[in-house]
């Protein structure tokens, strides 16, 4: 064995993907699938017959988790499609700053800075104005695909 020492640099994450294979006849609706790079919600699954060709075809039209964009794919039945891994984590609201970002604070009692507030103008105002009449609020949020984003609002009662 040699005596020199080996320095790595890893860029790389946990080698934790982002996606995961499954094949497409499997997947349905409610489910979650990757479109034209976006992590997509399907909402309808329509199947067609094996052709000349002998592959059924799953039509899938799915609505972006993010923007709420419909995006639409077909795929040969008994290929694999990308799922994307998505996560809802909830954390408690510390506080909104000017320029639109929120602060949260995390199970481990740190907190998390990077996170802008939602583009959805009814879930924009309820925060907005739960935070300015003092209430203890527990946001949702949800992250897939390297993007996060907050979808979802709990109040959990007044500040003490």
């Amino acid at each position: 064995m040699s005596d020199e020492e080996h320095h790595f640099e890893s860029k790389a994450d946990a080698g934790a993907s982002k996606t995961y294979p499954q094949q497409a006849g499997t997947i349905r609706k409610n489910g979650y699938i990757v479109i034209k790079n976006r992590p997509c919600k399907v909402v309808e699954v329509s199947t067609s017959k094996t052709g000349k060709h002998g592959h059924a075809k799953c039509h899938f039209v799915g609505i972006d988790i993010f923007n709420g964009k419909k995006q639409e794919d077909i795929v040969p039945s008994s290929h694999n499609c990308d799922v994307p891994h998505v996560t809802r984590t909830d954390y408690q609201l510390i506080d909104i700053s000017e320029d639109g970002f929120v602060s949260l604070l995390t199970d481990s009692g740190g907190t998390k800075d990077d996170l802008r507030l939602p583009t959805d103008e009814s879930l924009l105002s309820q925060i907005k104005d739960g935070f300015a009449e003092g209430k203890d609020l527990v946001v949702t949020v949800m992250s897939s695909m390297g993007e996060e984003q907050i979808c979802a609002l709990k109040d959990i009662g007044p500040k003490n």
